[in-house]
């Protein structure tokens, strides 16, 4: 049985992943460790039986010491992340302090409670992380892979390589028990509508412009959030300690067709149910009209890398991982289920949440 640390465990990928171990892992402890900034939402833990949630900073060294005395820790699996490209750019402060820091004051902690202490028993701190760390690619360029140099161009993408490092001297200079895994754009549920595929969705049920960057020629692999638990959970269980792991979907497509995919979905759900029409009477689809009239071109972002596309014939080879999900099948379950969780990005974007979690939670 093993006793894991989730932290970010209430942000979109994190919720994910504690929701597939408890299903895929009954009997493992498990606690998430969330500072529930924006991105963090406590009810992205709903429903799910046997987790211990602590709030508080992962930059907080004797809180995460505390934590991992007290339920003896095994197993770190570190989301806590700022993810968010465009905010990088305008506030790069909260990325170095959270990515950077946050991420060396937890291998600190795993150091002393697993190595210093002396007890040689097994364990486990696997950092998730990104393909923005490689930097771009042209339109013929092989797909990143394990050995392709780190070039990241904003500056989330640069404390996610920066933090990657650090993991990685950890395990090389102290014998810390390290993974990392890198993974590709993810969507699924629970997504903060900030990223495009909740934003649009939203947006599109508003009759709000559908903003797109540039010419919408970016290429990004998409992954369902499903499969990149998966992978995580193959790299923990059968990786190697001191290795670095690529994640994707197989799913190469520029922002336009992904775009393209989430109009079209939308205007065929409104179609086959009529109840949206009076649920949502701002969306061009409730009166008529093709969502896609909700597309604008607006000015691209600095430094917006033009393609990424992962190599995952290193994780495909050892440990035998393979995409189970599709793009188009599951964006429609993804825009299904924002569709049937209303209440949830409602509180998320309008402020009622952060009432509640002050309420809830102000005194922790």
């Amino acid at each position: 049985m093993s006793k894991l640390l989730v932290t970010g465990g209430a942000g979109f990928i994190g919720s994910n992943f504690v929701r597939y171990w408890r299903d895929s892992h009954p009997d493992d402890q498990i606690v998430v460790l969330d500072g529930l900034t924006y991105a963090g939402n406590m009810h992205n833990l709903d429903g799910i039986g046997s987790v211990d949630v602590r709030v508080g900073d992962i930059r907080n060294g004797d809180m995460v010491g505390a934590i991992m005395r007290e339920h003896d820790i095994d197993t770190i699996v570190h989301f806590a992340a700022e993810s968010h490209v465009d905010r990088s750019i305008s506030g790069p402060d909260d990325f170095i302090d959270t990515n950077i820091v946050g991420t060396h004051e937890l291998l600190k902690q795993a150091k002393l409670a697993w190595l210093d202490g002396g007890s040689g028993r097994p364990h486990r701190f696997h950092h998730v992380s990104t393909d923005e760390v490689y930097g771009t690619l042209g339109p013929n360029d092989p797909a990143f892979n394990e050995t392709t140099p780190y070039a990241p161009n904003s500056p989330y993408a640069a404390s996610k390589a920066a933090s990657d490092h650090l993991v990685r001297a950890y395990h090389h200079t102290y014998g810390l028990q390290t993974t990392v895994s890198n993974c590709s754009n993810n969507y699924g549920p629970f997504q903060f509508p900030e990223k495009l595929i909740p934003l649009f969705i939203i947006n599109a049920l508003h009759g709000r412009d559908l903003p797109i960057y540039g010419d919408g020629m970016q290429v990004r692999d998409w992954l369902y959030v499903e499969d990149h638990c998966r992978g995580i959970d193959l790299v923990i269980e059968r990786g190697q300690v001191g290795e670095c792991y690529n994640i994707g979907g197989g799913e190469e497509m520029a922002n336009l067709s992904v775009i393209e995919t989430l109009c079209e979905a939308m205007d065929e759900a409104f179609e086959s149910d009529d109840v949206l029409a009076a649920r949502f009477p701002d969306s061009p689809a409730a009166k008529g009209l093709a969502t896609s009239s909700l597309k604008k071109h607006v000015t691209d972002r600095p430094g917006h890398d033009r393609r990424y596309a992962i190599d995952e014939s290193k994780i495909n080879g050892e440990l035998g991982y393979r995409a189970r999900y599709g793009f188009a099948e599951n964006f429609r379950a993804t825009l299904n289920w924002y569709l049937s969780n209303e209440v949830w990005w409602r509180q998320v974007m309008d402020g009622s949440y952060r009432q509640w979690l002050d309420t809830n939670y102000a005194s922790r």
